[in-house]
């Protein structure tokens, strides 16, 4: 059993844990998994397909990463590289294409044919307008250095469903709004192979990034729920090991949609009781059985967060505060409060000891509010530092360690 078969097994079967083993940072390299097949573990995954008429790759994996998955695929397959499908347009899938097309170039041979949803197009030319944000976030969320400003578009498109044959290889291509809107899935019916993208990624769904534009959850969990009809028997995701067995990947799909399925639910349930978003969030959570799934564990995005997307989605950006229609200056509601508590220090010794007694939202929220207050002020940037260092431990995603780190680091 090679490396990514037997992580695989150790994962589903709990003796290894993605808590550890983070799915979206794990890279372990490319493995074959069955006669012109291979799997490249990476920080986003490729699979490679080896026909007759030359390689198809689903996903090309990341910008930073391209020369090192080019240099393992070509130890497996020289053959050229036919098609690649893009499973969604985010820079760790859809980005490596670099070393084969200049392999192409100085051969002579034809470049790759790249397959996208039409949608595609408009989030490279969002990414452009938008380079900085993005590198600020992404190195808050990654320590990622540079956001690439290059862009391989593809050269065919489709609005619903495509049906490609390469060699003998026929490969249906299904469009679902899911983590994006140009989210792609891959079923090769000749091997039973499915390919989700990030509609998995061996963690609770990608649905409430807080710094990512929206995301789909309802039909999110019908492409899930479609996904489970077929007769798959491999499951290779966007991010982590593969999934082997027809009952293990309609387990694994259909715990994802029931995941999306009862905060979707529950939480338009009580928007349309007119409940606000802060007594939404602290109101629905998901059932601890289905995120103690070893592929549903909340490593990297989280339910809270999933419920505010769909809020966003469903309600707008105003929380049903009042309040915060029109709110006043960060800073100057921090002057306030510290005024009224007798000082910015003073705010943030009580944020300390809050944080003492495991109240980290308050904590948070009081030594923030402290800092704007009197940012210069060394007492106060030393608790702040500690409070967010300490909450950054005891959080479970991914996304939210990065905030709060960065915010410990001072950003």
């Amino acid at each position: 059993m090679g490396k990514v078969r037997d992580l695989a097994e150790r994962l589903w079967n709990g003796e290894e844990s993605t808590e550890r083993l983070q799915p979206v940072t794990t890279v372990i390299g490319l493995e074959e998994l069955s006669a012109g097949l291979a799997f490249v573990a990476s920080f986003a995954n490729v699979t490679v397909l080896d026909t007759e008429e030359g390689l198809v790759l689903i996903d090309t994996g990341s910008f930073f990463l391209a020369a090192n998955n080019h240099s393992q695929i070509r130890e497996w397959s020289s053959r050229r590289v036919h098609t690649a499908v893009y499973t969604h347009g985010h820079v760790d899938h859809a980005f490596g294409l670099g070393p084969f097309e200049e392999e192409a170039r100085k051969s002579g041979e034809p470049l790759p044919t790249v397959i996208a949803h039409e949608a595609l197009p408009a989030r490279f030319e969002r990414y452009q307008l938008t380079a900085g944000y993005n590198e600020v976030i992404n190195r808050r969320q990654f320590g990622m250095a540079k956001w690439p400003t290059d862009y391989r578009y593809p050269d065919r498109t489709f609005q619903k469903e495509l049906s490609i044959e390469v060699g003998s290889e026929k490969i249906e291509l299904h469009h679902d709004r899911g983590e994006t809107d140009d989210h792609v899935w891959a079923f090769v019916p000749r091997r039973k192979l499915l390919c989700t993208g990030d509609l998995f990624i061996w963690a609770a769904p990608n649905c409430g990034n807080p710094q990512k534009v929206q995301r789909y959850p309802r039909e999110w969990a019908r492409a899930l729920r479609k996904m489970s009809a077929l007769d798959a028997e491999t499951l290779l995701p966007g991010h982590g090991p593969p999934i082997f067995g027809g009952e293990r990947v309609r387990q694994a799909l259909d715990d994802s949609a029931e995941l999306l399925e009862y905060l979707f639910d529950h939480t338009l349930e009580m928007m349309n009781a007119g409940a606000r978003l802060n007594e939404i969030l602290h109101s629905v959570k998901a059932p601890e059985r289905l995120l103690a799934r070893p592929y549903l564990r909340p490593v990297y995005d989280e339910p809270e967060f999933i419920v505010r997307n769909i809020w966003r989605l469903y309600g707008g950006w105003h929380d049903g505060n009042p309040a915060n229609l029109k709110p006043g200056r960060d800073t100057d509601l921090g002057r306030e409060l510290s005024e009224l508590a007798g000082g910015a220090s003073k705010l943030a010794r009580r944020a300390e000891e809050l944080a003492g007694a495991g109240e980290y939202r308050l904590a948070c929220q009081l030594v923030e509010l402290a800092w704007l207050a009197a940012p210069e002020d060394a007492q106060v940037l030393a608790l702040r530092e500690r409070i967010y260092s300490e909450r950054a431990e005891r959080e479970t995603s991914l996304m939210a360690k990065g905030v709060f780190r960065a915010a410990a680091r001072g950003r």
